[in-house]
């Protein structure tokens, strides 16, 4: 990766993880925050010992609402009994995992991920997933495509990581899939 997008991407991993000012704009007939950058970060882990791919996506709160509002005639909370269930199939919708091709003419092999949960955390929410690894891996393939029907300035962060090796990439509209090697 180049220097100047390393930068950008320390930057804003910087500005999510601290949380930006967030002044009022309206939006889908209610007050919604209003963010200088539509962003997520998601934290991969190739988890070895337990045999599986763990994700942890952070995503601004009103962003979410809005993601699980499309195509509903209301705006939805995420204190909605239903929101769980829609989380789940946005992130189904918009991360795909899978073990890379083992040599050339061969398929990926997909990995079907499996909703944890959400939480809270100020103005952002964390949804949790993981994945099963039919076998030991050092790498995943990812398709990453979050809210990128929303904003055409998204950028989505993704750090991976395996054991103490790390890797990061910066995924965007024109670039929503890669292969993630720690190293």
């Amino acid at each position: 990766m180049r220097s100047d997008a390393r930068r950008l991407l320390l930057a804003l991993t910087v500005a999510v993880a601290s949380g930006w000012p967030t002044p009022p704009a309206a939006g889908h007939g209610r007050t919604a925050a209003r963010h200088t950058y539509h962003s997520s970060i998601l934290e991969l882990r190739i988890n070895p010992q337990q045999q599986q791919v763990e994700l942890a996506l952070k995503v601004f709160t009103d962003d979410l609402e809005n993601a699980l509002s499309r195509g509903r005639p209301q705006h939805l909370s995420l204190q909605d009994p239903r929101a769980q269930t829609l989380a789940d199939a946005y992130l189904r919708e918009h991360l795909e995992l899978a073990l890379p091709a083992a040599a050339a003419r061969q398929p990926r092999v997909p990995l079907t991920l499996q909703f944890v949960g959400m939480q809270p955390e100020k103005d952002a929410y964390w949804l949790y997933a993981k994945a099963r690894l039919p076998r030991a891996a050092t790498a995943v393939w990812l398709r990453n495509s979050v809210m990128l029907d929303l904003f055409a300035d998204q950028m989505n962060i993704v750090n991976a990581e395996s054991g103490a090796k790390k890797a990061s990439e910066l995924y965007r509209a024109g670039h929503e899939q890669a292969v993630l090697t720690p190293q």
